[in-house]
């Protein structure tokens, strides 16, 4: 019999995919707005397009299952996935509305953990057994080199698109960089859909699991990833516009060219982790790209007082959502 808290479970598990949805919209638009190729509304409803598109693509859910262990499963109860979901959502709103791009998959990461070693403490365990430590230090990991390989890409793809365009008209070169940013933005959308909505459906399917409605991962039912897809692209459409303009236009000035490199070399570090089952932050991710595409016209050129702020909510998420996601658990605790 399915209980009404993993229904209450599920829906916020939803709920949270489409708040990822419009927090990580201007991943993907940022710079396709900034540099007026599209309207901020076609820009949103490109991207949803895209996002959903990647239903098709990314079937083998390795993102999810990465997600789903995070927490030891002897450790996993409906209430901790609802702890940890309530901490992901506080930590979301709270930067989406001081415009700060941090991480939706850290925070959801963060939270999870957090409530699971409350609830190992509580149960009289030490609260760092409950956690899976080689999936927590490769996600940490890639707190650092998704960034960081993200900048490099974008550094080599913008070095050889001026290397090619350099002979061409700049009005000529201009037109191929906006028909150039519509198909670089599209694989961005595409990547962060195969990327972000995995891992909301590896916490629905841990949820039906610790319910014993279905046995193991393999058997999710077809329904979770359809959902999870279709949130995160309702989501998308509902933009995010402070996050934008951060990422679009404060960390560096962005140029049609600049954009396809950027957002293409987001994708590629994107679909290269996704290929490994590896959970990286797509915020992360794509300012590493803008940094990098800053960095080839000269360092100043990047507002490093900018990038340092964003550095602290980074290092920040985790840690923070643990704490919150470990505070809900023990307020349900001790009301339960």
């Amino acid at each position: 019999m399915i209980s009404t808290l993993l229904i209450v479970v599920v829906i916020l598990a939803i709920a949270f995919d489409y708040i990822n949805g419009f927090h990580d919209a201007a991943n993907s638009i940022a710079t396709v707005v900034s540099t007026k190729v599209l309207t901020p509304f076609m820009a949103v409803l490109w991207a949803a397009i895209w996002n959903f598109a990647a239903y098709f693509y990314f079937t083998d859910h390795k993102v999810a299952n990465t997600i789903a262990k995070t927490v030891l499963e002897e450790y996993i109860t409906l209430e901790v996935i609802f702890a940890g979901l309530v901490a992901a959502i506080s930590w979301n709103l709270f930067t989406w509305y001081y415009g700060v791009p941090s991480s939706s998959s850290h925070t959801l990461i963060g939270g999870f953990a957090g409530s699971g070693m409350a609830y190992a403490w509580f149960m009289g365990a030490n609260p760092i057994t409950a956690i899976n430590h080689s999936a927590i230090v490769t996600i940490a990991a890639f707190i650092v080199l998704a960034p960081v390989i993200g900048m490099i890409i974008s550094v080599i793809i913008t070095l050889i698109i001026m290397n090619i365009a350099k002979r061409a008209r700049p009005a000529t070169a201009e037109k191929w960089f906006k028909v150039g940013q519509l198909i670089s933005s599209a694989g961005l959308s595409f990547a962060h859909g195969g990327n972000d909505a995995q891992k909301v459906m590896g916490i629905i399917a841990t949820a039906l699991i610790a319910e014993q409605v279905i046995p193991n991962f393999e058997a999710m039912p077809a329904w979770v990833p359809l959902s999870c897809y279709a949130a995160i692209a309702a989501g998308t459409m509902s933009g995010g516009w402070k996050i934008v303009k951060t990422m679009g236009t404060k960390i560096t000035k962005v140029t049609p060219l600049e954009g396809v490199a950027a957002e293409t070399a987001g994708a590629a570090t994107l679909g290269i982790t996704e290929h490994f089952g590896i959970p990286v932050s797509t915020t992360h991710t794509i300012t590493g790209s803008i940094i990098g595409v800053g960095v080839v016209k000269r360092v100043s050129a990047v507002r490093w007082g900018v990038t340092i702020s964003l550095l602290w909510a980074w290092i920040l998420t985790i840690p923070v959502s643990a704490v919150l996601g470990g505070l809900a658990l023990a307020i349900i605790h001790f009301i339960l």
